[in-house]
């Protein structure tokens, strides 16, 4: 991998969280997914970079209300959207996360800047806000990414006493969103952002801005995005995991050890997809539903929601 004498085979798989779906909400899920690959796939073909791919098809599913991530993210329990995003370079081992940011569309793309400056890999909170601002990143009014959907259903939560945060694998209609690709060059990539749990405590940070739990790319394993419950996905290191596994186990059983490690060790809740270093597609949850999108060259876009 990583040759630049020997041309690849360009994949990108997405997904737009694994939960308790809502069947009225399938097809939005769906469509969501397959419009990022629509959007971005064509482009990796022409020799767009893997790590400008997950960008891309990330900002796409950031910008669809559709999702738990920049526009239809959760209200925390103050009623504030707080957003988490990471990226991670598979050639170089390079990463950006940001945490706890507000009035981000793309808090992916503010992750990508921080490649720029790697004294700076991960940064949070009003820090991260006020680094942003000096490199002139752009920021949206609040109201801009709250949709009714999520209003409402903050109102309907806010007083409810017994709320636990892993209510949220219940039915409603929002989830993470992530995006692996390997570009023409074999290098390999992973994005993931999210607007966290609903009702969360305000600075609450799940797995997916940290490196090896919400996301993870190496040119010489695979590359992983993940999805869930991310209080059990810290806990074992899900994305690292499966990547690991992805050099002596096929990558569908990769994903389903990685997974069923999730379910086994701490009783977790999840999905996740990736690439391995051959090429090759994983893909796995234990939730009710996992929606994802990918090229697959015999067949074109695939999208579904694929059901445990």
């Amino acid at each position: 991998m990583g040759d630049n004498m020997t041309m690849h085979q360009p994949k990108l798989i997405v997904h737009g969280g694994a939960w308790s779906i809502p069947e009225e909400q399938h097809n939005a899920h769906i469509e969501g997914c397959r419009h990022a690959v629509e959007q971005v796939y064509h482009r990796l073909e022409q020799g767009l970079p893997a790590l400008d791919a997950v960008e891309a098809a990330v900002r796409v599913l950031e910008e669809d209300p559709t999702f738990d991530a920049g526009r239809g993210a959760f209200l925390n329990a103050e009623g504030e959207i707080e957003l988490d995003a990471i990226i991670c370079d598979g050639s170089d081992l390079n990463f950006g996360a940001v945490a706890a940011v507000k009035n981000l569309l793309h808090p992916v793309s503010a992750a990508k800047l921080l490649m720029k400056y790697p004294e700076h890999c991960f940064m949070v909170g009003e820090g991260a806000q006020r680094f942003l601002r000096e490199l002139e990143f752009p920021e949206v009014d609040t109201e801009a990414l709250i949709t009714s959907r999520e209003m409402e259903y903050y109102l309907k939560i806010k007083a409810d006493r017994a709320f636990k945060t892993r209510r949220p694998f219940e039915p409603h209609p929002c989830g993470t969103v992530g995006a692996v690709a390997v570009d023409v060059r074999g290098n390999l990539a992973a994005a993931t952002s999210t607007g966290g749990t609903p009702r969360k405590l305000p600075g609450r940070v799940g797995d997916s801005p940290v490196i090896g739990s919400g996301a993870y790319a190496d040119n010489q394993s695979g590359a992983a995005s993940a999805t869930g419950f991310g209080e059990s996905i810290m806990k074992v290191v899900l994305c690292k995991t499966v990547c690991d596994d992805f050099l002596h186990q096929d990558a569908m059983e990769a994903a389903r050890n990685g997974i069923r490690t999730l379910k086994r060790r701490v009783d977790g809740l999840g999905g996740v997809i990736g690439i391995n270093h051959r090429g090759d597609y994983a893909f796995s949850h234990n939730t009710a539903y996992m929606a994802h999108a990918c090229y697959q060259p015999e067949k074109g876009i695939v999208a579904g929601i694929r059901v445990s």
